[in-house]
């Protein structure tokens, strides 16, 4: 999986600058904070449609000091935005019944929201960078086979459930399988166990280990006459 040239840098950049404006929100409009909550080391995984996308995104609750309205948080919230070169909006939603006040700061494709109202005590920060793609799409190369008629053990038969692979024959060994709604989901077969659910990844199975039903799939390598 080839990285694209540049977007893992471009996207530090980006998480950069939110940390940094983030912060200087933090410590303004509700002193105190403690930062190391706000957890913007690592990008994450929001897309997972190949090619995946990754993103910086953090929340962190401060608390609104005492005495400070949340109009005057929010102006000061927009002002700060504004002075650091962030497009600036305001606006209200209803939560809980009851309205506070909400100020966005959009730049380079990153976002950051400050919500506030009067009946909280709590001063909400919610920033996030765009979602980048950092590696080139892969497509999936199927494992080789751990199994063949070639080097089976004596005594035993390849396996009617995966053929020989040995690896989960429906997600081939990665846990998951694609979905068109959320790009990958847990694979319905291993349950991310990632082998053949039959074999457990040994490819064959022993022929005296066999189940009635089991010796059902290898009757003409059995020799077994069929019922009927």
């Amino acid at each position: 999986m080839g990285a694209i040239p540049g977007a893992r840098q471009e996207l530090d950049r980006l998480g950069r600058l939110l940390r940094e404006q983030m912060t200087e929100l933090i410590d303004d409009l509700t002193p105190g904070g403690d930062l190391r909550l706000l957890f913007l080391d690592e990008p994450r995984v929001v897309d997972w449609h190949e090619p995946l996308r990754h993103q910086y995104a953090s929340g962190f609750d401060g608390r609104r000091p005492a005495g400070v309205g949340a109009a005057d948080i929010a102006a000061r919230a927009a002002a700060l935005l504004g002075a650091a070169g962030w497009d600036v909006t305001a606006s209200r939603e209803e939560a809980g019944g009851r309205a506070r006040l909400v100020v966005t700061g959009r730049r380079d494709g990153c976002r950051i929201d400050v919500r506030v109202g009067d009946h909280w005590p709590i001063v909400w920060f919610e920033g996030r960078t765009p979602a980048l793609a950092l590696y080139e799409p892969q497509e999936f190369e199927w494992p080789e086979p751990v199994c063949t008629p070639e080097n089976l053990t004596p005594g035993h038969v390849l396996c009617y459930e995966c053929d020989g692979l040995g690896w989960c024959p429906a997600c081939g060994g990665r846990s998951w399988v694609p979905s068109k709604s959320r790009g990958r989901t847990r694979c319905p077969e291993c349950s991310t166990y990632r082998v053949c659910p039959i074999c457990r990844g040994a490819g064959q199975l022993a022929i005296s280990g066999l189940s009635p039903y089991q010796r059902g799939y290898y009757r003409e390598e059995l020799g077994e006459r069929r019922d009927g």
